[in-house]
């Protein structure tokens, strides 16, 4: 896991070196201060040698000045470091997630995907910042605070090692039981967001069937979850400082109380130890305790991020199922589209398909309408097309080759889609656009939007074709956003253009007018019109029947009136029954 985080770090190497070299010159000048003051007191202060006095202040200050340097430039690079880091683990992220495929998607909910990118980014670069200061000074501090003080005095030093196996105790216990928690945590995060999501998008539904209490114990219970489980997780984090402060003043105490022993015991022998040595001796001992408590404290941020790092990972370890093979195809050569033996399931489970046994030859320039009873896997059917998902068995095929055959992009921009659930993107109307085509002229734009039956009611907005339209086209109706999303569609000139159930938000008239425009201007185009209204796809070339994901009539309009019960039941219930057709 940490190499594959560390990959992220990349044009930050240097100051994520240079962190770690300034808090070692910084714990070398610290290290330093306890022997000059100690030499301050025994051979200037005590010994009244003004000099002395002089000559260690002045190296005191040096030293301290040198300290706080290091250490403020071991904090501006450690920021940098990390910033960067972060920058750069949440571009692999959102870049991963362009690679996958929709099954890929389907893993992840969009609510855990938006608390990997932000609070468990924000978790490992807390860590990482830690770990690159801390990781450098508290060891280096631990080691070189417990060389000296042993140089000072060998057995009040040992009192240092008596603490060592209370506190690995103390730290191993909180670092096994805290990280079961914070795994849940996170995952309860997750469900906190979706919460918020659905109740933000819905807002309307909401309000309109009064559900704002409901919305509000649901929210309620969800973060009550939260924060029971973040209190259990903090309640074992707390057991970290009472341990070392018990530690820290143990050392202290004990020091104190042995080293005045020591001085009283030793007055006037040789190797007397002296009141410097006992005072550099507890500056020794704080530093080292110091550095116990901020590796106890990297410890628990490491436990913590250790969480967030693997569901980073989760992210970055999967791998797109679809891939461009070597040599692929990268022209189209027409539209035509077939199926042979096709049959798909979602869960890759061949005993629960979706699709089954499809077998179907479409000419290039054709229009095709597909009907078909809610879950007969109308939309799945198209979305074989462009390899938004591969077939579990049998062969799709785009101009008389297998769509595996493709290069995913050329596959791609040969074929538009405007799908179920329409999206348009923060920005103008003319930037949503020219999504579809980001070299169109305006002439090409108002042709587009004249033919999706648009142009007009852009025309009618105070600024026209920059007209700003909200994340999710929240300030356009349905009909309006279905329209624009056709245009786009159209501006890519593709060889296949699939509309699924698009034109269900407009009444039947601009439904008919949008058909008939693709019929002039895009007649080479292979068109899939997948609708619910029977008048939408009595025109086309031939009109495919699914029934529990099987095709069940396949033919013209006439021919299947003849033939096919489920598509003359149909018809009959949208006409006779006052159905829109008579219109």
């Amino acid at each position: 896991m940490i190499r594959k985080l560390a990959r992220s770090i990349r044009q930050y190497k240097r100051d994520t070196i240079l962190t770690p070299l300034s808090m070692t010159l910084e714990v070398i000048m610290e290290v330093l201060l306890p022997i000059i003051m100690a030499d301050l007191i025994d051979n200037g202060i005590s010994a009244g040698n003004s000099a002395v006095i002089w000559r260690d202040g002045l190296l005191l200050a040096g030293v301290s000045i040198l300290s706080l340097l290091s250490g403020l430039l071991g904090g501006v690079f450690g920021a940098r470091a990390s910033s960067g880091f972060a920058r750069n683990l949440r571009h692999d992220m959102y870049y991963r997630l362009q690679d996958y495929s929709f099954s890929n998607i389907d893993k992840f909910s969009t609510s855990s995907l938006i608390t990997r990118l932000t609070t468990d980014v924000s978790n490992v670069q807390n860590a990482f910042q830690m770990l690159i200061r801390m990781a450098a000074r508290s060891p280096l501090m631990l080691i070189f605070s417990g060389i000296m003080a042993f140089r000072v005095n060998a057995r009040l030093a040992l009192i240092f090692l008596c603490v060592v196996p209370f506190l690995a105790v103390g730290l191993t216990y909180v670092a096994t039981h805290a990280h079961p928690v914070f795994r849940k945590v996170f995952k309860t995060y997750d469900s906190l967001n979706n919460v918020v999501q659905e109740n933000v998008r819905g807002m309307r539904v909401v309000k309109s069937f009064v559900r704002e209490d409901y919305e509000d114990k649901k929210f309620e219970d969800i973060s009550g979850q939260v924060c029971t489980l973040f209190t259990k997780a903090e309640r074992i984090i707390a057991l970290n400082s009472p341990l070392m402060q018990f530690a820290m003043y143990a050392c202290t105490l004990l020091i104190s109380w042995f080293g005045a022993k020591f001085i009283l015991s030793s007055v006037g022998q040789p190797n007397a130890m002296t009141t410097g040595e006992l005072n550099s001796l507890l500056t020794y001992s704080m530093q080292i305790l110091g550095s116990l408590t901020m590796l106890s404290f990297m410890f628990v941020m490491l436990t913590i991020s250790r969480a967030s790092g693997e569901r980073i990972c989760e992210v970055l370890d999967e791998q797109s199922d679809l891939h461009s093979p070597e040599n692929a195809r990268t022209e189209i050569p027409d539209g035509s589209v077939d199926f042979d033996g096709v049959s798909f399931s979602y869960a890759g489970n061949k005993k629960r398909l979706c699709l089954e046994d499809v077998n179907l030859h479409i000419h290039s320039g054709e229009t095709i309408g597909i009907v078909g009873g809610t879950g007969s896997s109308k939309s799945t059917l198209v979305q074989l097309i462009p390899r938004l998902y591969d077939a579990t068995e049998g062969v799709v095929k785009v101009g008389g080759h297998d769509v595996k055959e493709y290069d995913l992009e050329a596959l791609r921009n040969s074929v538009a889609m405007v799908l179920q659930k329409n999206v348009l993107f923060s920005g103008t109307i003319r930037e949503n656009l020219r999504w579809g085509n980001p070299d169109a002229t305006d002439e090409e734009l108002v042709a587009a939007c004249r033919l999706a039956q648009a142009h007009e009611f852009i025309e009618g907005f105070p600024q026209g074709y920059d007209t700003f339209i909200e994340q999710g086209g929240s300030n356009v109706s349905g009909g309006q956003k279905q329209r624009l999303c056709i245009a786009r569609a159209i501006l890519k000139k593709p060889k296949i253009l699939i509309l699924d159930d698009s034109t269900s938000a407009v009444d039947t008239r601009t439904d008919a007018l949008i058909r008939e425009g693709m019929k002039k201007i895009i007649p080479g185009t292979t068109t899939f019109i997948i609708a619910q209204r029977v008048s939408s796809v009595m025109d086309a070339d031939k009109i495919i029947v699914l029934d529990g994901g099987r095709v069940n009539g396949f033919g013209t309009h006439d021919e299947l009136m003849q033939t096919n019960e489920i598509y003359r039941e149909v018809y009959t219930s949208q006409t006779k029954g006052g159905g829109d057709y008579d219109e």
